[in-house]
């Protein structure tokens, strides 16, 4: 299933453009502001991204940036009365995929998409993040506040492995049987805790790596 989020303050419009992409067979998850677009994508990245440009918090072609910056192959498309040449250029300058100017067709809007999704693929896959810290796992690379983030093999399948537990607490040994034991890498519980301290160490303390206490570790958002 395609997994999209519509950023759109206009409750009529919203429940429009949901009901028809749904009985299509998308799952529409919609946001009313751009702080909750926000939270929603550091907790879940979609397959695609519809935007619209005047929201009550701000302008769509800021969180278009922001996406972008973050993860950079993600399918973003305008959904917009803005249809000056200098608002699409400008949307187009700051990340944007397609440009749909209000009003329109659905079909045709539906056509995009799927044309869209063609060309990229479904990336939702490719990124785990939590916090500020993001995974592009096709391209290896992690990156933390925009800044790419250099690890060791150990510290990236360890930092793997907590990002896709994201939520849960991960025992020590269930972490040492998973990132070392089942490539036949038998250490010991220091070099656990050696490992998670430098990797603390290069990510900037994150709020988000919990420790539980004589249990183990545990991702998880806190912004």
């Amino acid at each position: 299933m395609v997994d999209l989020y519509y950023i759109e303050d206009d409750p009529n419009i919203a429940s429009i453009v949901k009901e028809y992409l749904e009985r299509k067979g998308f799952k529409v998850t919609i946001c009313v502001t751009l702080a909750m677009a926000r939270e929603a994508l550091n907790n879940y990245v979609p397959t695609l991204v519809l935007l619209d440009w005047n929201m009550p918090d701000g302008r769509g072609d800021s969180l278009c940036h922001w996406i972008r910056s973050n993860w950079k192959e993600l399918p973003i498309i305008f959904l917009t009365a803005r249809g000056d040449s200098t608002d699409i250029v400008l949307g187009f300058q700051n990340g944007a995929d397609d440009y749909v100017v209000k009003p329109f067709e659905l079909e045709v809007l539906y056509s995009r998409i799927l044309a869209l999704l063609r060309r990229a693929g479904n990336v939702s896959g490719r990124y785990l993040s939590c916090d500020e810290i993001r995974m592009d796992l096709n391209c290896q690379v992690v990156s933390c506040h925009s800044e790419e983030i250099s690890l060791s093999a150990a510290e990236y399948q360890l930092l793997l492995y907590l990002m896709r537990n994201k939520g849960k607490t991960v025992t020590r040994e269930k972490i040492l049987e998973q990132v070392w034991d089942v490539k036949g890498n038998y250490v010991n519980n220091n070099t656990l805790t050696v490992t998670i301290k430098r990797l603390r160490d290069k990510l900037y303390q994150p709020n988000c790596l919990k420790t539980v206490r004589s249990v183990g570790y545990r991702m998880e958002d806190t912004i």
